[in-house]
């Protein structure tokens, strides 16, 4: 009873955890531009390093922080966390610690399943299904991370022609390129947010102060899209060689609407070959037995009244 009430206990805190995190990293996201300003105003205050930069502070993330740091790779676990959720569009203040946290309550959850269900089978049997809890727990929180990454770059892909198409058309107009960025995104920022959060930052890291080739090249960093970077460099080479940027937005965006229809061409090429698995597993069992069986009991029935 006492081991029945304590796995309880630990089931309902670790679930409790894993909510705790999952709100906190889909929540209202703070602006990643007010979390550089505070951390470059700590910087020259206090000379801090970027770890103690993290750890300072009094609310329950900075300790959790704190916390994990004392481990060896704790850190660069941060950091490593902290990059991937930013290609995911989470960029959050300590959302890198609300992921590893979540990381250590879902490995914590899955072992502590896999030993409670297996407490009465003999030692291997618990060794073996302890591995398979532990592998689980670990690659889990690393697959739905890299899904939510695969995601949002899927989204930027497919928002990038219409905000070419836009951006060619408010150039026409005769704004400058700041200009320019700034209108597309209010203009999509209802349509394709993610894309707009984006360009909103490479708008104020431009009026900053900072060089247009460093914000672009900061901008291909965080997304990791190949359109997005020949973008850029389009944009780059436009403005070095003082060549019309309208006219190679035109060209540009037909062939990324190119490359959307052969995308789409190639998804529904795969299409038959993943309904073909599906089709063999799960339809045609079902039709063989709503088929076969009746006419297999009829002939057993049939059989039996025979040698009576």
């Amino acid at each position: 009873m006492t081991v029945a009430l304590l796995c309880g206990l630990l089931a309902f805190l670790t679930i409790a955890a894993l909510l705790i995190c999952a709100l906190y990293l889909v929540d209202t996201q703070e602006s990643p531009l007010t979390e550089r300003l505070e951390e470059l105003r700590l910087h020259a205050m206090t000379g801090a390093t970027r770890a103690e930069r993290r750890h300072r502070g009094s609310g329950f993330w900075s300790r959790v922080a704190f916390l994990i740091s004392h481990f060896p790779g704790g850190d660069e676990w941060l950091a490593g966390a902290e990059k991937d959720l930013a290609a995911a569009g989470v960029r959050r203040k300590n959302a890198a610690v609300a992921y590893v946290f979540f990381s250590i309550a879902a490995l914590t959850a899955s072992l502590g399943t896999v030993l409670y269900f297996s407490r009465n089978l003999d030692f291997a049997s618990i060794l073996s299904f302890s591995l398979g809890g532990v592998m689980v727990g670990y690659y889990l929180p690393k697959r739905v991370l890299r899904t939510l990454v695969t995601r949002y770059r899927r989204r930027l892909t497919e928002a990038l022609p219409d905000m070419v198409d836009l951006l060619s058309i408010v150039l026409g107009t005769g704004l400058s390129l700041d200009q320019a960025f700034i209108r597309v995104s209010e203009e999509l920022q209802h349509i394709y947010p993610e894309l707009a959060e984006e360009l909103y930052l490479l708008t104020v890291q431009m009026q900053a102060g900072q060089e247009r080739s460093e914000a672009f090249r900061q901008l291909v960093k965080r997304t990791g899209v190949d359109d997005i970077k020949s973008l850029a460099a389009m944009i780059v080479q436009s403005e070095r060689f003082g060549t019309s940027l309208s006219q190679a937005l035109i060209v540009y965006s037909e062939s990324l609407r190119n490359r959307r229809r052969l995308r789409a061409e190639a998804s529904i090429g795969k299409a038959g070959v993943k309904m073909l698995f599906a089709t063999v597993l799960l339809i045609f069992p079902v039709f063989f037995v709503i088929t076969l069986v009746p006419a297999i009991l009829t002939a057993v029935r049939t059989f039996s009244n025979m040698r009576r």
